[in-house]
């Protein structure tokens, strides 16, 4: 095997993302036969050197990657100090999977986990530019020139967001609900982006992510990706297949363990139902 940066070697056992693997490194926690490794760049043999992550041996994991329909409510972290509930409190696996991405609290819809972190950092990264699609309510009836306004480009700290397509599909009493599609990836963009036009959002949900798609998933339960969604979505990045980990996810969702349901989360899914104003 051909040596490779150390940190991107870290994030591909399922370690960390990329980002965390560096800090992981510049804090000396990281050792390569033996020697304690600041340098960042840093090329190992994964397969001929000795790894250690705070003494424990670096060991590959399967890799997974795993859609969960996100309901209101719930913390887009691995724990919250504070005690509130978290994604991973739905999303119970053996392996260190992590959510790919933000989803606020107060939002729902389609959220990525992963234990690959070279699939997080290609696709949270804004080179590679992958489209989210959401479904947002607004609290009123924008008039057309708002709505232009939104195409053009709205500032918000500085800097223009490119919505690149806003649809309004239909109306309710609360106001107006718009397909949205964009590939910027700051905090709570869209819901700050609308504040600024002066027409708040009530409801955001996702329903796509690059080339996956939320579908039927219900409110609360998660599955693998198929193999083909996982292609796809390494396509989108990217990144070449991985065929063995493909057909043993195949395996399993033949055997009928593709959806896992939560007690207490048995409900239909759908945008209107899931996220009615209270």
């Amino acid at each position: 095997m051909a040596e490779e940066r150390l940190q991107k070697v870290l994030a591909a056992h399922g370690v960390a993302s990329r980002r965390k693997a560096e800090q992981l490194i510049l804090a000396g926690r990281v050792t390569v036969d033996g020697v304690v490794v600041r340098q960042l760049g840093t090329k190992v043999d994964p397969e001929r050197q000795e790894i250690r992550v705070d003494g424990r041996v670096l060991q590959p994991e399967p890799r997974r990657v795993i859609m969960l329909h996100k309901p209101v409510g719930y913390i887009t972290t691995t724990a919250d100090e504070r005690g509130r509930k978290t994604v991973l409190d739905l999303v119970k696996v053996p392996e260190r999977v992590v959510p790919v991405g933000r989803l606020d609290r107060d939002s729902s819809g389609l959220l990525l986990l992963t234990n690959d972190g070279e699939l997080v950092y290609r696709i949270t990264h804004p080179r590679h530019e992958l489209e989210k699609e959401y479904e947002v309510l607004v609290d009123g009836f924008p008039p057309p020139e708002v709505e232009e306004a939104l195409r053009r480009g709205v500032p918000v700290d500085g800097r223009p967001v490119q919505i690149r397509r806003l649809e309004a599909i239909r109306t309710e009493p609360e106001g107006t609900v718009y397909r949205i599609v964009i590939h910027e990836g700051r905090n709570r963009i869209i819901r700050r982006v609308f504040e600024r036009v002066g027409y708040p959002v009530l409801r955001l949900h996702r329903v796509r992510i690059g080339p996956v798609r939320l579908g039927d998933l219900p409110p609360g339960q998660w599955r693998d990706l198929t193999p083909e969604e996982l292609a796809a979505l390494r396509r989108a990045v990217g990144l070449p297949p991985q065929p063995g980990e493909g057909a043993a996810r195949e395996r399993e969702h033949r055997r009928g363990r593709a959806v896992h349901v939560r007690r207490g989360d048995r409900r239909p899914g759908g945008f209107r139902q899931e996220h009615r104003r209270r």
